[in-house]
């Protein structure tokens, strides 16, 4: 078996549909015959499950395992953050809690736990033919750039093509995806491969002159 593709979604920031547009590629790659999983290397959110060996992991990842029609593994969701408050979070890494850290002590840490983060990302990629993988929030949040591991640093760690999502319902869809292209590093813009407006309804034709 050969090591797997890896194919990225990010997006202009929370909310653009990156996990249902994760899930739908992992859906239709599956029904293609390929071997698919999912992949997130860092998810905060209350919204967690249980695997069959007891071990958490995020919903989003679960649902995505469900649309490949394969069973939810911790290593597709490898770090966990659990808010408490504002300024706290449990990390929980490979499925296991940490304990509670505050945000400036996880952010001086977290590249640390790359190499975990690339451990359960290889070990998957040796079982698939793809590997579709979610970011976290914008690539450009540039206050975090430096310590990146959930969208450029790991595109850039894992060699991945990136499609990057912006949402059209809040408006200002245009504006969010040549902002987000002209932040990027150009080494990052090279990465991208497509860009996908979400939540169109209508005449595309109303749209067409925009994306020319």
């Amino acid at each position: 078996m050969g090591r797997a593709k890896p194919i990225m979604i990010q997006g202009t920031m929370s909310n653009a549909g990156k996990s249902l547009l994760a899930a739908g590629l992992c859906r239709v790659l599956s029904q293609d015959g390929l071997r698919v999983a999912p992949f997130k290397s860092q998810n905060m959110a209350l919204n967690s499950g249980v695997t069959a060996d007891g071990l958490e992991m995020g919903r989003a990842q679960i649902m995505q395992a469900e649309a490949c029609g394969i069973a939810p593994d911790v290593r597709m969701n490898p770090i966990l953050l659990k808010p408490e408050s504002d300024h706290r979070s449990q990390l929980i890494v490979a499925g296991k809690a940490q304990g509670a850290f505050a945000a400036r002590d996880y952010f001086a840490r977290k590249k640390a736990l790359m190499p975990q983060i690339l451990e359960a990302f290889d070990s998957l990629a040796e079982e698939n033919d793809v590997i579709v993988i979610e970011g976290a929030g914008s690539p450009v949040e540039i206050n975090l750039a430096e310590n990146d591991i959930v969208n450029m640093g790991l595109a850039r760690a894992v060699s991945s093509p990136v499609l990057l999502v912006g949402d059209i319902d809040p408006g200002g869809v245009f504006a969010q995806l040549y902002g987000t292209v002209a932040l990027l590093a150009p080494e990052d813009r090279t990465l991208l491969r497509g860009l996908v407006v979400n939540k169109f309804r209508g005449d595309v034709e109303i749209l067409r002159p925009g994306l020319a």
